[in-house]
């Protein structure tokens, strides 16, 4: 089978606002062209879905993919975010951006960067003009963004700053759900970052996340120290006593129930988890690769704190397998599903 494109101007469906009352709309990016987004998107749009998707992308990338890898697709042209179409097996919605330059599969371009970041200012800018409830990302590659020549270190550092919101980095496996309060930074800039309002801030925006997003009423917060240990006393670190603990101690006086500073190296242990809703890590790798180890290709990467709903894939743009149609699409169905369960508990608490 190939792809078929179909073209429309616009959306003149006499049922659109019946339709859009019922349905999530969720606008897709697929990040970096030359990895697996593209797939992804590809792959997802044979699923069966609950709402109305549409992907801010290349049709020509889409189709060109569909083909490549021989299943079918129709594609449906959009002249807004806001268009309602009930998603359609083998059909997606475009919302048309032209890439820069060809995409060869496998292969970073510095000219495609800016293609990357202009799906995510219509993505993000659609959301915040109430068009759309949700943004489900595919993986893109920082390293070529900042090569040619934006300094950028993440999605979720991008969104806040574009929605004028401080995020917070949360990914979900199942049951287990862990929070950052600092993300994308270099090892040695950890300790310096680790101070009293950051956690607080940040235990703040996990709590809110829970009840807003999971529907959590009173979320059970389990924080990490940052030094092996959680310190041990002030012998391995003073962090845990100059910053952590007094942040505990402020989020338990605006009463949210948060424990610690616990040592990372025994806080994932399962008896030890089933007493928390969710785990805030100190940094990237203290926590992260637990999770991953636990649910990695099913788990979801979260932005709390954002006007709107962002989830996305747990991986990165895979450049190695790009176009052999090997690609699990697995992450990305969870993200877009999890995206519509927290867009219709959204409209219930309306």
């Amino acid at each position: 089978m190939s792809a078929k494109v179909s073209w429309i101007g616009s959306i003149a469906d006499p049922n659109t606002d019946a339709v859009r009352t019922r349905l999530p709309r969720l606008l897709l990016t697929a990040g970096e062209p030359a990895g697996i987004g593209p797939e992804l998107l590809v792959r997802l749009a044979q699923r069966s879905v609950r709402a109305s998707l549409i992907a801010i992308s290349d049709p020509d990338l889409l189709e060109a993919t569909a083909k490549r890898l021989e299943l079918p697709l129709t594609l449906v042209r959009v002249d807004a975010c806001d268009a309602s179409l009930p998603h359609v097996v083998g059909q997606l919605a475009v919302f048309p951006v032209a890439l820069a330059a060809p995409v060869v599969p496998g292969v970073l371009n510095v000219e495609n960067s800016a293609f990357v970041l202009e799906t995510l200012r219509r993505a993000c800018d659609a959301c915040l003009a109430g068009d759309a409830e949700a943004i489900v990302t595919g993986p893109l590659h920082k390293g070529i963004i900042n090569i040619a020549g934006t300094p950028f270190s993440g999605h979720t550092e991008f969104l806040g700053e574009r929605a004028g919101a401080p995020p917070l980095m949360l990914l979900a496996a199942g049951a287990l759900r862990v929070a950052l309060v600092t993300t994308h930074l270099p090892l040695r800039a950890v300790p310096a970052a680790i101070t009293r309002a950051a956690v607080l801030e940040s235990g703040q925006r996990l709590a809110a996340g829970l009840r807003q997003r999971f529907g959590i009423e009173r979320p059970r917060i389990a924080v990490l120290g940052l030094n092996p240990h959680a310190g041990e006393g002030g012998v391995l670190g003073d962090e845990e006593i100059r910053e952590i603990a007094p942040a505990i101690e402020a989020l338990r006086a605006l009463g949210i129930d948060a424990t610690g500073p616990l040592s990372a190296d025994t806080a994932f242990v399962p008896a030890r988890l089933a007493a928390f809703d969710a785990v805030l890590a100190m940094y990237h790798d203290q926590a992260l690769p637990v999770l991953k180890h636990a649910g990695f290709g099913d788990a979801v990467n979260v932005t709390l704190g954002l006007p709107f709903i962002r989830t996305s894939v747990d991986h990165g743009v895979a450049l190695d397998i790009a176009a052999q149609g090997t690609a699990d699409v697995s992450s990305l169905v969870s993200a877009t599903l999890l995206a519509i369960a927290m867009a219709e508990r959204a409209r219930s608490c309306a």
